[in-house]
């Protein structure tokens, strides 16, 4: 067999199955577009060569160790640069692991023992990032300028010896979007962070399960009042992520975290879960669950009460008992509705989502007719039917709404999501007593529930005060730090009613970097910037928005949106016949 000295370098996508899942179609010409464009480019520009493309990775050959170093950084930064631009959705990251060792030449394909040493780096570096190898880091340490970090000696999979792995450290880490732009102080409250928990059981096709009882254990934890918790879509953000948990505690303003696992076997269900103290990164608490998949409610339950016992909180009595409802003890039911949750919840937004969705919780109805959260869920649904006009009838689909939404809270008084739905449904009805009394009844069962706490801001903007909703969405948005761009142009909106148009004009621009496809926001700039006098700034905004939407309407995008006062909605069309841009 031949051999050779080769520096070697592995690449994988983060989190590849969930983004085919989610849209394959744009994740394949994404990645595509990623290696024509950019990779394959940078690697060659580094005199080295691809030696196979692996579906959701790659593997390239270097003769000059510093060279591929150089190569990997590059390629992460560069990576790093186009993602700012992007929506979180639409980002796509790599780990990079990189050797020096010895391989066996087969045709154009390499093997050994120092490609497989390449790959377990590769396992071992953030997205994002790049490890090493101690082999690799002899060699530039002294002839580069990229700094390293030293993680030590690392067990890996296949590989008898212990690995010495040295981590790349950027000259600048990109936080999460938005994040530091927050005052990131820990709050007065104990406060935590739930990881999605790692699904186990060695099928993607679980992943639902894993994430359900994560959201679960969230939920349970936010109704107690003694608490700050990071909303499910922050948390959510880590998912498939190599992660320092101190760090995270930093990049989100707590001080402890909960990490686990779940391994669900036909009828049996491992789960292990560990409170850190995200200070020191030690553990507070630890423990390996092994039950019937019945007896899951049960976990979820001891669960929360440990790490409540940990942080020394003392439970009210109505806390007590709601932390115990789980709303239903049949786990065919339960997990029928954590489907039809993880396809709300996710990115992919269409007919077939909807029908899949609806079908998991009709199913789960079937099982347990009085399951409050399964007919919210049906609701839920029927809300982004109505917005996105998926079915054959979506304009019936208000009413099926409210008749869900009325039904699960029939059903269950106590369950937050309920009301929150309810809360929902008022809104595009233009119901403003039940909108505020449904958002007020969500947060006083869940008082961390930031996306009510948003609803119950936006009562304010479309009933003329919006000083009054400008604390509740900061107050949202400290709970979702990670997620801005969903309340950053409520509010900004806020601002622009209250008549502060400089500050309206720097939330809206702030949320434009985040989400750089959106209409409605620059619809509010052009009329902001109008009301400034900047009219020249605002025809290019505009100019934008109907590149992105030239069938864009500003009457009938003013019609749509809840204000109550027609003085509030007229500013709007103002600052645009300000700008000169409408009659």
């Amino acid at each position: 067999m031949e051999r050779r000295l080769a520096a070697i370098m592995d690449a994988d996508v983060v989190g590849y199955s969930r983004l085919i899942r989610s849209d394959e179609d744009g994740t394949l010409a994404a990645l595509k577009s990623l290696l024509a464009d950019l990779i394959e480019p940078k690697i060659a520009e580094h005199h080295g060569r691809v030696v196979k493309l692996m579906g959701d990775g790659l593997l390239a050959e270097f003769a000059s160790v510093v060279e591929a170093v150089r190569a990997a950084a590059e390629i992460q930064q560069a990576l790093a640069e186009r993602n700012a631009l992007l929506p979180q959705v639409q980002r796509i990251e790599f780990r990079v692991g990189v050797n020096l060792g010895d391989v066996v030449i087969d045709g154009d394909d390499i093997h050994g023992d120092g490609v497989n040493i390449a790959a377990r780096l590769e396992g071992l570096a953030e997205p994002g990032g790049v490890c090493v190898s101690a082999a690799v880091y002899d060699q530039v340490r002294d002839r580069t300028e990229l700094p390293f970090e030293d993680l030590g000696e690392q067990r890996v999979k296949n590989i008898d010896r212990p690995v010495r792995v040295w981590r790349w450290v950027p000259d600048t880490v990109a936080p999460l979007h938005g994040v530091d732009q927050m005052k990131m102080s820990l709050p007065v409250r104990p406060s935590i962070v739930v990881l999605p928990f790692t699904n186990m059981s060695g099928e993607p096709d679980q992943e639902y399960f894993s994430d359900g009882i994560t959201e679960d254990i969230i939920t349970d934890l936010s109704k107690v009042s003694s608490l700050f918790v990071i909303a499910r879509s922050s948390a959510f953000v880590y998912k498939d992520r190599t992660i320092s948990v101190p760090h995270t505690c930093r990049e989100l303003g707590v001080k402890f975290a909960v990490e686990g696992s779940i391994r669900k076997a036909g009828k049996r269900v491992r789960v292990t879960a560990q409170l850190i103290d995200g200070l020191s990164g030690g553990h507070l608490w630890a423990e390996r669950y092994d039950r019937d998949l019945t007896d899951i409610f049960d976990v979820q339950d001891d669960i929360t009460q440990r790490i409540v016992a940990a942080l020394k909180i003392k439970l009210s009595k109505a806390e007590k008992s709601l932390i115990v409802d789980c709303g239903t003890n049949d786990v065919n039911a339960h997990d029928l509705f954590l489907r039809g949750r993880e396809l709300v919840n996710g990115l992919k937004r269409d007919r077939e989502m909807f029908d899949q969705a609806t079908d998991c919780f009709r199913r789960a109805i079937e099982f347990d007719p009085t399951y409050a959260s399964a007919y919210a869920g049906l609701g839920l649904a029927y809300m982004l039917d109505y917005q996105n006009r998926w079915s054959d009838a979506p304009d019936a689909s208000l009413d099926q709404a409210e008749r869900f939404a009325d039904v699960a809270n029939t059903k269950d008084a106590q369950d937050p999501f309920a009301h929150y739905v309810a809360s929902i449904v008022a809104m595009f009805k233009k119901d403003y007593a039940r909108w505020a009394d449904e958002a007020d009844k969500a947060l006083a069962l869940n008082p961390n529930y930031a996306r009510a706490l948003n609803q119950r801001g936006c009562v304010h903007i479309y009933t003329g005060e919006p000083a009054k909703a400008i604390p509740l969405i900061e107050r949202a948005m400290r709970l979702d730090p990670a997620f801005q761009q969903q309340y950053m142009h409520f509010l900004g909106t806020a601002h622009f009613v209250a008549g502060d148009y400089e500050t309206a004009t720097a939330l809206f621009r702030d949320r434009i970097a985040i989400n750089p496809t959106t209409d409605l926001t620059r619809a509010f700039l052009s009329s902001a910037l109008g009301h400034l006098g900047k009219t020249d700034e605002a025809c290019e905004v505009w100019r934008e928005l109907r590149e992105i939407n030239p069938r864009y309407s500003p009457v009938e995008h003013i019609g749509r949106l809840p204000f109550r006062e027609a003085s509030d909605a007229e500013k709007f069309i103002l600052g645009l016949r300000k700008a000169g841009l409408v009659q």
